[in-house]
């Protein structure tokens, strides 16, 4: 029973955030456990509230519930560990010669005890290791089921398509064929009568009397009656437009599959959001900001404020307080009533003295609006968007490990750039440049907006 109550100790009683016995143990809603103070300090410094093991995210601080089992076996580890000290103490007072000097086997057990720290730091790992790749299976294995759905609805899309296609081009042969059909009845029926009145015609120029003949004469005609085929005929079907009728078809039906694809995968970066605020210290000195640091507009008029290392001047732009070198996050602003604007993140080390081309190269990765209706990728040479409808409200999300930033159009569920394959090596900050206010043409604010999760 004591072995196995240790081997419980090691691999299941120590905090992974501290890496030490649980102290004043707690569990979150997730059902996993650490240190009142380390989780308490680990959501006080990063945003959102995240499980630092399975990565769920809470959308409002969970509520810590003290767990007595574990705090129970951790004090009795504690107090094994303390026993167990106080014996080896005694073992190295009581010492004989010719045994291990006591400051030896204090020494080796020190050393012993960081091993056996450092062995559990690693099986905290492998235990991290396993539970990502589990989670990474489980979502390789819903987008495989998502995508092969949605393949598949594609492929009997197509496969309608082009049947339908076929059939309407056959049928319009067919209609063409028995109209000419019809035509040619007529005109063998016509041809047998004429024929006959040939036949007759032919006899009555060999009559040997000449009374029956002109007789005969007097009921007979030139020809039968027929229709006039001048202006009749058969003209080959048109099939002008068909194929391209279908394929118009079957692009409405490729958007609706993917605006159902966008608005999943908007749900699922979604649950990425994080809590941005503004950072005064980096605004320049005309931009206003809002008391909450959610709002953000060009006053023109330049505030007296301390030249800071932090604070861009002369582009008006501000940060984001909060700082991201790992994991995913997502946050939404809105755009509604403006001219102009930039919206992205940028590194750390970026210089914020001076115009600075935006780029990727220089440490931005963002996108902008100019001139009401233009849209733009910020890189060099930027890149023009075509937009189906102007966003009002933009999502931005990024994938640091990934290294993925993407903007969407919120109410649209519509992807409007991605940037791919980027190499994050430091902290990224949200920008935000309202631009300038032009007379009042500008004035609308950035606004950080809430995030509605939808299930």
């Amino acid at each position: 029973m004591c072995a196995a109550s240790c081997l419980l100790t090691e691999d299941q009683f120590l905090c992974s955030i501290c890496l030490d016995v649980f102290t004043d143990p707690v569990t979150i809603p997730c059902g996993h456990n650490f240190c009142k103070t380390c989780i308490t300090k680990h959501w006080d410094i990063n945003v959102p509230f995240q499980c630092p093991n399975c990565k769920k995210i809470f959308s409002t601080r969970p509520e810590l519930q003290v767990n007595t089992f574990i705090s129970e076996m951790a004090a009795q580890f504690r107090q094994s560990a303390q026993q167990k000290a106080s014996s080896s103490s005694s073992e190295q007072q009581a010492a004989k010669p010719g045994e291990v000097p006591c400051d030896v086997k204090a020494n080796l057990g020190k050393i012993e005890a960081e091993i056996q720290q450092m062995i559990q730091k690693r099986r905290l790992k492998i235990q991290e290791m396993k539970h990502s790749v589990g989670l990474s299976k489980e979502d390789a294995d819903r987008e495989i089921a998502d995508g092969i759905q949605v393949l598949t609805a594609l492929k009997e899309s197509v496969e309608r398509s082009q049947a339908e296609l076929i059939d309407t081009i056959k049928e319009k042969q067919r209609k063409t064929e028995k109209q000419a059909e019809g035509f040619i009845k007529e005109l063998e029926q016509e041809i047998s009568e004429l024929k006959k009145r040939s036949t007759e015609v032919v006899q009555l120029s060999r009559a040997e009397y000449h009374l029956h003949l002109l007789q005969s004469f007097k009921f007979l005609n030139a020809a039968p009656p027929t229709k006039d085929w001048t202006e009749v005929s058969v003209c080959p079907t048109s099939y002008e437009g068909s194929v391209l009728r279908a394929v118009n078809q079957l692009e409405e039906t490729l958007s609706k599959q993917m605006k159902k694809l966008f608005e999943a995968e908007l749900k699922r970066v979604q649950q990425s959001a994080m809590d941005v605020t503004l950072d005064p210290y980096t605004a320049h000195p005309e931009l206003i900001l809002s008391d909450d640091g959610k709002q953000v507009h060009d006053s023109n008029v330049k505030k007296n404020l301390p030249d800071n290392p932090e604070r861009f001047d002369p582009c008006v732009t501000v940060l984001a307080k909060q700082s991201f070198s790992s994991g995913r996050f997502y946050y939404e602003v809105q755009v509604k009533g403006k001219t102009n604007w930039d919206l992205g993140v940028v590194r750390e080390s970026i210089n914020r003295k001076g115009i600075i081309p935006l780029s990727p190269q220089n440490g931005y990765w963002s996108i902008c609006l100019r001139n009401e209706n233009e849209y733009n990728v910020c890189t060099k040479p930027s890149v023009r968007l075509s937009l189906k409808s102007q966003p009002e409200k933009v999502g931005v999300f990024v994938d640091y490990e990934e290294g993925l930033v993407s903007f969407y159009d919120v109410d649209a569920a519509a992807l409007i750039y991605s940037f791919t394959g980027c190499c994050f090596t430091e902290k990224l900050y949200p920008y935000f440049n309202p631009s300038l206010n032009c007379g009042g043409k500008n004035s609308a604010p950035l606004i950080i907006s809430p995030v509605n999760h939808t299930e």
